[in-house]
């Protein structure tokens, strides 16, 4: 759900959305109305994110839901941001709140918590490493390493930094059985800090008498911090592409995920790309 100064608004775009933000009815009406907005706009060749989102649905919905939003994550404004990132904006004429087309949707029972710890059971793990910094020693023990941190740090710097976008998270525990009765609320203006609210006992329909929030703040990235959002700008499409032909020329390691890929993955896009790898290398 998308909250924008207290007009809550169905994610993502579908007819509901449409029905409240104008007061239509049907299908045909939500169309004629973003063509509207579309023409309005003049845009041929838009030429930032701000020109692609309005030419895709309109002006009313990309200042309401899109705008803040999207400048408080990347932390920089709309007309300052590449077109491609919202090219594949999804656009429902239907009375469907689903987030995806799929037959099957959902989250793993006791959540991907249960489900990592199933598949790494009775495997050792060692956490708390800098793989980086002790590679020398894990070399031997595998004729194949999945490397999944950030591709740029494995290969020492040596082309330069990439960039990201950080967050910060806030967790606080309310005594109430249910504060927004529903899992992800989205602040779409720009003046709330924060771009989403997360309570976490929606993920399984929990019945606990208290609830858990968790605040979500976009945040500029340093390096060494944990990095969550590639900046996938020309700039940094351009370092990455050098990068991916060094990691080309290293034969027993396998480079996969958001930060050893330099690209964001939906959780069902990256279970997807394991498999894939999975197969193809067994």
């Amino acid at each position: 759900v998308a909250n924008y100064k207290g007009e809550l608004y169905n994610l993502p775009f579908n007819m509901n959305t449409f029905a409240k933000m104008w007061g239509i009815v049907t299908p045909a009406e939500a169309a004629a109305k973003i063509e509207e907005q579309r023409q309005k706009a003049h845009i041929t060749e838009p030429k930032n994110l701000e020109e692609q989102a309005i030419s895709l649905i309109g002006t009313d919905i990309y200042t309401k839901l899109i705008k803040g939003y999207t400048e408080k994550q990347w932390g920089r404004n709309c007309t300052d941001l590449p077109a491609f990132i919202i090219k594949r904006l999804p656009v429902r004429y239907t009375f469907d709140n689903n987030y995806f087309d799929d037959r099957y949707q959902g989250i793993p029972i006791v959540g991907y918590n249960g489900l990592i710890d199933a598949l790494l059971e009775g495997i050792e793990v060692r956490t708390g490493i800098d793989y980086n910094k002790e590679r020398s020693s894990y070399l031997d023990i595998a004729r194949k390493v999945v490397y999944t941190g950030p591709i740029d740090e494995y290969f020492g710097y040596r082309l330069g930094h990439l960039e990201y976008r950080g967050l910060r998270f806030e967790t606080e525990r309310l005594e109430e059985v249910n504060h927004q009765g529903v899992a992800v609320m989205n602040y779409t203006d720009r003046e709330t800090p924060y771009t989403r609210v997360i309570e976490h006992k929606h993920f399984e329909f929990g019945t606990q008498p208290v609830t858990y929030i968790t605040r979500e703040y976009p945040s500029e990235w340093h390096s060494g911090e944990e990095a969550y959002y590639p900046v996938n700008d020309d700039k940094n499409q351009a370092l990455y592409k050098q990068y991916a032909r060094l990691a080309g020329h290293e034969r027993n390691v396998i480079f996969g995920g958001r930060l050893a890929e330099y690209k964001y993955y939906d959780m069902d896009d990256v279970i997807e790309s394991a498999l894939t790898v999975a197969k193809k290398e067994i």
